[in-house]
């Protein structure tokens, strides 16, 4: 008799053991929740840095379609901070000069790489976060090429968070820099 109740009672689970693989699981679910939460913010940050790398080829195709004046002095040169809109609107078939065709590429370029700054009726326009940039050209004496360094800055305060590092007070930019020949 002794045997058949000691049987009886190895054949099932105790509440005990199902509370504590409970436990077990949920500790790991918990992990996992983690884990994607971590990867959707790094992802964000790569799709930011994914941005920037288009936008700073595309004021470079700006420049070689507009060579000559890309070439002279100043060029598409063009300091961090706001740019006013341009008189001209080199769009609908409006025909512009090699300069006005700069300062509306430039304008537009700037729009395109803030996304603060361009809400329009609720609708988010620009970018990247905070987003701003510059174009650096270098012109060499002489029969040298003439360089283009493109550099864009933005605000990975999110990504920097997902990677353990606390919320600042201020911005932590994240800064893409492309060099090239033109």
């Amino acid at each position: 008799m002794n045997a058949a109740c000691a049987s009886r009672r190895s054949s099932g689970f105790t509440l005990v053991e199902v509370l504590v693989s409970l436990l077990v699981i949920s500790i790991g679910l918990l992990g996992v929740a983690k884990l994607v939460l971590s990867a959707m913010k790094a992802n964000d940050s790569a799709y930011f840095r994914g941005q920037a790398t288009n936008l700073a080829y595309a004021i470079l195709d700006d420049m070689r379609a507009n060579r000559a004046y890309a070439l002279a002095a100043p060029g598409y040169q063009i300091a961090y901070g706001a740019v006013a809109q341009p008189a001209t609107l080199c769009i609908n078939g409006v025909v512009c000069t090699p300069t006005q065709q700069a300062a509306y590429d430039i304008w537009v370029w700037k729009q395109r790489l803030n996304a603060a700054n361009n809400a329009a009726a609720g609708q988010v326009v620009g970018a990247l976060p905070g987003g701003d940039g510059q174009v650096v050209m270098t012109f060499p004496a002489g029969a040298g090429q003439v360089m283009a360094t493109i550099t864009i800055q933005w605000d990975d305060s999110i990504a920097s968070w997902a990677f353990g590092t606390p919320p600042a007070a201020a911005p932590n930019p994240m800064t893409f820099t492309l060099e090239t020949a033109l």
